[in-house]
């Protein structure tokens, strides 16, 4: 079983454009272990199947990195670490903070990041609404978090002028973009394709309005 999912995270990485070692492919497969042991007394994720697991979280969060910027990023409302696990994972040369406030999650991620020797996380039990980062975020990441306008109040302290946010929806993104602040802008509408389904996913790109000085 272990290689054929090997193998269904390479080809789809590739799918994807990313090229996957032995090491990652090791860490993500560990990763599932972990989710799905935790996940029995915890309950991490409504997911139950080992394979929905990797196609419905692992290879959803990868399918976004190729759009992502900046070299330190914020999931926010992680939750089980998706998708900053397996984004971390991929991208060590990127920082990434995973930020939840149930502490029985953020436990969970501190044994992920222990058990998969991961140096490029920080896991912090806080709701971001109070949660201060310790430099400036250049990207936030959010993915079944809340509706963009709520997530932008919960997340405007932490963005500076150049920082973006990638909000990643499955549906109702053209009316939540409406509801956008007069301060924010969506720079992109992406519709980011899966590997191995029949349905896309739109990711959010919104960035604070350049000022206008007078």
């Amino acid at each position: 079983m272990v290689n054929s999912e090997r193998q269904l995270l390479r080809a789809a990485a590739s799918n994807i454009g990313i090229n996957l070692d032995d090491t990652q492919l090791s860490q993500l497969v560990l990763y599932v272990d972990l989710l799905e042991k935790w996940n029995q007394t915890f309950n991490l994720t409504g997911l139950r199947q080992r394979a929905e697991l990797f196609e419905r979280h692992i290879v959803e969060s990868l399918a976004i990195a190729p759009f992502l910027t900046g070299k330190f990023r914020a999931d926010i409302g992680t939750g089980a670490g998706l998708p900053g696990i397996p984004l971390a994972i991929t991208e060590p040369g990127v920082d990434y903070v995973l930020v939840d406030s149930n502490g029985k999650k953020t436990r969970f991620l501190l044994e992920v990041k222990r058990a998969l020797g991961l140096s490029n996380i920080v896991v912090e039990t806080a709701r971001v609404e109070s949660w201060q980062p310790a430099r400036p975020i250049d990207a936030v990441i959010t993915r079944a978090f809340a509706d963009l306008a709520t997530t932008i109040e919960s997340i405007d302290h932490v963005l500076h002028d150049h920082s973006v946010l990638f909000a990643m929806k499955t549906e109702g993104a053209a009316e939540e973009l409406k509801a956008l602040p007069s301060d924010m802008e969506a720079i992109n509408q992406l519709e980011v394709v899966v590997p191995g389904r029949d349905w896309s996913f739109q990711l959010l790109v919104i960035q604070r309005v350049d000022k206008v000085v007078s």
